[in-house]
């Protein structure tokens, strides 16, 4: 140990599941680096926290009553872009990705992962990263290479 403070990593933690809220705070309650600052039970709820309070990350569940987690990153994002959104979802299908992605989520985790895969995306954003579960990942990658593929070969300029 050098002394020094630790920096911690605020976290508003935003799932319609009441248990997943709890399971998700243990998991970063056990983390020095990380700290949960608030939590919200949909994404109204979520808006509105970050309206009040802040954190430099938002974890929000895609499918929530009301308000979902891609609508609630939109418009948490509008108001404080500096803010890394994660999604976590069971979703791992092409649409809900992109959605997330074209609303400004920086992290995309599927609830079947381990907890050290939702610590590495947490610690990627907080860094100013990305970070895409495997499974993910690999649609991504997919899908940019049949784009370019469609569009035919592509040249790259130097200027």
């Amino acid at each position: 140990m050098n002394g020094l403070p630790i920096r911690q990593v605020r976290v508003l933690i935003a799932d319609d599941h009441p248990i997943v809220r709890s399971g998700l705070r243990l998991v970063l309650e056990r983390e020095r680096d990380l700290v949960v600052a608030g939590e919200a039970a949909d994404g109204l709820e979520a808006v509105e926290w970050m309206d009040r309070e802040s954190a430099e990350i938002a974890i929000l569940d895609i499918a929530m009553p009301g308000l979902n987690g891609i609508e609630a990153a939109a418009q948490i994002l509008r108001k404080r872009p500096a803010t890394g959104v994660i999604v976590l979802s069971m979703h791992s299908d092409e649409s809900y990705i992109l959605r997330a992605l074209r609303a400004g989520a920086r992290g995309y985790v599927l609830k079947e992962s381990a907890e050290s895969e939702l610590i590495a995306a947490l610690r990627a954003v907080a860094a100013g990263r990305s970070y895409f579960s495997p499974r993910v990942a690999r649609l991504l990658q997919q899908e940019h290479i049949q784009q370019i593929r469609r569009g035919g070969p592509r040249t790259l300029t130097t200027s």
